[in-house]
């Protein structure tokens, strides 16, 4: 069959031309192994269907990171495939059930048919494709390895993935816990402590101190409780106001949460994973390594290791090394980190010396999870039976009274 064809060399030129190829799979290995990227192809007589590059799609629905994901998976299967760039965009945004992400990837196509590279139509769209995405595509395309960078980023967000996955289901019982400890006191003090303290006013009880804390506290509940739990609304909306928007709470916040028992260590292992696994798969494109850390700052969660990482960019822009910067942080970079970081600038494998301490942190952080629960589960009991037991006891000190009085 006779085609028409756009394709893209390493440089980014475009290149038209036509030929006698058996199906399209044929004409893009014919022009991979001339290295161009089919872009486009029209069989002759076939119509194909245009919409304007500028045509606004809305974002509406979230696009989560199993999402992006399955793209990414599939992206890469059916470019090793030999399928067109153009087709398999197509291809994967009729297959996709995410109404937002289709939109986009149909608007992507739209771009990569009139000559733009994959990259550029990425970051319409950074809120779906991240900088760090968009960056490694990039890369991907000027090197000519973007099958490989694909892969590199599908290992990067799988990564991601299972790490998160399992910090939320080990904090997913003590979680539940938590709440039902809640739901109790709140129960026992609308519901239980009325009826018994009732029985002491009538009786016009002398009652001691805690007695009259916990009926206090039960009356408030019953006539003021609207209003707490509208206070609690408006404090949990301020709170994640000031540690979201503002840089003093993301600072003082972040920076409690490194000083937690338990958890602060998990928090660290956390960006010293993701710091790790970022900065390597950056560093084996052809992105520079300044560039790469100011990827990586935004990549990483917490403020101080962002902090720290764009001091470290500043510090390698006038010739530095990079551990002149983090062996003034020890206690957000361990010595060992900055020991193999040093040995890998010498060395000349950072990139490989930085997998490795993600790896480790990965597993690391996998055992913690595992142990998360049997951790906390003893300290939410004591908790649990504390609260339960001081309001028992705070009713159960009148009675006492009463019965030895009679």
């Amino acid at each position: 069959m006779q085609y028409l064809y756009t394709a893209r060399d390493k440089t980014g030129n475009i290149k038209t031309g036509s030929g006698e190829f058996a199906d399209e799979k044929t004409l893009a290995i014919f022009l991979r192994d001339q290295g161009l990227l089919l872009t486009k192809s029209t069989a002759q007589g076939q119509i194909i269907e245009k919409k304007s590059i500028m045509e606004k799609i809305p974002l509406i629905n979230r696009v989560s990171l199993m999402d992006k994901i399955f793209f990414t998976q599939n992206l890469q299967v059916m470019m090793k495939a030999g399928v067109s760039l153009s087709q398999t965009l197509k291809t994967l945004g009729e297959q996709t059930t995410n109404k937002t992400l289709q939109g986009a990837l149909m608007r992507i196509r739209n771009g990569v048919e009139a000559g733009q590279p994959l990259s550029r139509g990425l970051t319409l769209y950074p809120k779906i494709f991240p900088e760090l995405y968009t960056n490694m595509v990039a890369a991907g395309e000027a090197s000519g390895k973007l099958e490989e960078i694909l892969g590199e980023l599908l290992l990067q967000m799988k990564k991601d993935h299972e790490l998160m996955s399992k910090i939320r289901g080990a904090m997913m019982y003590p979680a539940v816990i938590f709440v039902v400890m809640i739901a109790v006191m709140v129960a026992m003090m609308v519901f239980i402590i009325p009826n018994l303290t009732s029985i002491f006013v009538e009786l016009k009880a002398q009652l001691p101190l805690p007695t009259r804390i916990v009926m206090w506290l039960s009356d408030f509940l019953i006539h003021q409780g609207i209003w707490v739990a509208i206070l609690l609304a408006v404090l949990l909306i301020i709170f994640r106001y000031f540690t979201k928007r503002t840089v003093s709470g993301r600072r003082i916040w972040h920076g409690f949460l490194l000083k937690l028992p338990i958890f602060g260590s998990i928090v660290q292992k956390i960006n010293l994973a993701r710091f790790s696994r970022t900065i390597s798969a950056l560093l084996k494109t052809d992105i520079p390594i300044v560039q790469s850390f100011e990827i990586t700052a935004r990549v990483v969660g917490n403020y101080h290791y962002q902090q720290t990482i764009l001091e470290a960019a500043a510090q390698v822009k006038k010739g530095l090394s990079i551990t002149e910067t983090f062996v003034r942080y020890p206690k957000l970079y361990p010595p060992v980190i900055n020991q193999m970081i040093k040995v890998g600038e010498e060395t000349g494998t950072l990139d490989n010396i930085l997998l490795t301490i993600a790896q480790f942190y990965e597993e690391d952080v996998e055992n913690i999870s595992k142990n998360l629960s049997s951790i906390i589960e003893p300290v939410l009991i004591v908790f649990l039976a504390g609260g339960v037991g001081t309001v028992a006891v705070s009713v159960m000190m009148p009675m006492l009274d009463l019965v030895n009085h009679i």
